[in-house]
């Protein structure tokens, strides 16, 4: 008798990418047991207000959770929350994984979405010769980042009492916690070791337009100033020590220098893996063509960087939903190609940013409205192709470059120049591409 038991899957974090994942498989029709591991104790919940609406208060944490215990239950899917996945050992057709608590899951489909851990700096207190090592968040008062809700809970009654505040880093979340303490009275500094924020992330004219917004609204800007340590004053901290040597002053210090890829799990697996993440194929397939993995954790190819080749990490809610489809997908045996057009979106106070696309690699790029109205958009060419919009207060010209992209179409470049003529009424087909 040949045995019919459905093939269990086990999906190893419960972020973004994981309930993304488990959401997709049912949607797909697939009814195999699953069980999603994550090692936070809250069920899974958004990431983004963390950064933004939550830490001043505008949402508590029971609207952040996706789905209630009913839903898992009714869905066959067994949550485990607060018990880390620490090791895995499996073949091609099936294998075991171990919990901190000494819990076995055996399992015949295995999904990765191990999502990604904090960069850190080192804390020394003042004065002394050794650095001591790095602080975890909530080692050191005063001292903060942000990943998770504890993370955002730690926070969020600090920046509300705080005077000074220093930001170290000026990424996407590093720039809407300076616009939110800004928003609380705070005086903000963020420190930037590049030369412009939001280093590779955006284009180079949006990266001034935000430096320009920021510090209308009294933030200092900071460019090419590296940070050696955290200074810690009896038992808190206190402040940035700055490679030349000076000290900036702070009640609150928060550190957002990026992220490191959690794949010590596909590393003991075997799986092929780079600084930037598992590498993945374009149907989010590991190189053992049967793990999958998505989200923060992953690296693999964009159809979207157009001709430019080489693998893509992203960090957003929207690639980690749509690449975590892709690996339902694979695992529930009808692999599709991860294709999605990259879109993100940035709340910094009242400054509103949307993307779509990658700008990357651009040759031209046109400008629509004003940048001191705040109010314009940045559409980036390459080869006359139109491959990105980056806008600030234009919804409209954000929706009609993401759907001419979406299309596989475009719109002319010296036509986009009139901010007078809708975008939508200029999208035609893309000119065909010499296949040699």
């Amino acid at each position: 008798m040949t045995d019919e038991r459905p093939a269990r899957t086990l999906v190893v974090g419960a972020g973004q990418a994981g309930i993304s994942l488990v959401t997709a498989l049912r949607e797909l029709g697939d009814t195999a047991p699953v069980v999603l591991v994550g090692d936070e104790p809250e069920p899974p919940y958004e990431r983004p207000p963390l950064s933004k609406s939550y830490l001043r208060g505008e949402h508590d944490r029971a609207s952040l959770v996706f789905h209630d215990e009913g839903w898992f239950a009714d869905r066959g899917v067994e949550l485990v929350t607060g018990d880390a996945v620490v090791g895995i050992e499996r073949d091609i057709a099936s294998g075991r994984a171990t919990t901190t608590s000494g819990r076995t899951l055996e399992f015949d489909r295995l999904a990765l979405t191990t999502g990604a851990a904090n960069r850190t700096l080192p804390v020394a207190e003042e004065h002394h010769e050794s650095e001591g090592g790095s602080a975890s968040p909530g080692a050191t008062p005063g001292l903060h980042s942000i990943r998770t809700l504890a993370d955002a809970d730690r926070l969020a009654p600090e920046l509300r009492r705080a005077r000074e505040v220093v930001v170290v880093g000026g990424g996407f979340i590093g720039l809407e916690i300076a616009a939110g303490a800004r928003l609380l009275g705070a005086d903000v500094t963020v420190v930037e070791v590049a030369p412009r924020l939001l280093d590779r992330a955006v284009s180079p004219e949006l990266a001034e337009a935000v430096r320009l917004a920021h510090e209308r609204r009294g933030t200092r800007v900071l460019l090419q100033t590296g940070a050696v340590r955290v200074v810690v004053e009896n038992g808190r901290a206190a402040g940035i020590e700055l490679t030349d040597g000076t000290t900036l002053p702070a009640d609150v210090v928060v550190v957002g220098i990026g992220v490191v890829p959690r794949t010590e799990l596909a590393a003991q697996l075997g799986l092929v893996v780079e600084p930037r993440g598992i590498v993945v194929d374009r149907s989010a397939l590991a190189s053992d063509g049967a793990t999958v993995a998505a989200g923060d954790c992953a690296v693999g190819p964009n159809p979207f960087r157009r001709g430019l080749g080489g693998l893509t990490r992203l960090e957003s809610v929207a690639h980690a939903t749509d690449q975590a489809r892709a690996a339902a997908a694979a695992l529930a045996g009808h692999p599709a190609a991860y294709d999605s057009v990259p879109w993100f979106w940035s709340d910094q106070g009242d400054l509103r940013l949307q993307m779509a696309g990658l700008p990357h690699g651009a040759d031209r790029t046109v400008l629509r409205g004003d940048v001191a109205t705040e109010r314009f958009s940045l559409l980036s060419y390459r080869d006359g192709l139109l491959i990105a919009v980056e806008s600030v207060g234009s919804p409209g010209d954000y929706l009609a470059v993401k759907r001419a992209l979406e299309k596989g179409m475009t719109i002319e470049a010296d036509a986009a120049v009139d901010a007078t003529v809708p975008l939508k009424r200029l999208i035609t087909e893309a000119p065909a591409r010499d296949p040699s």
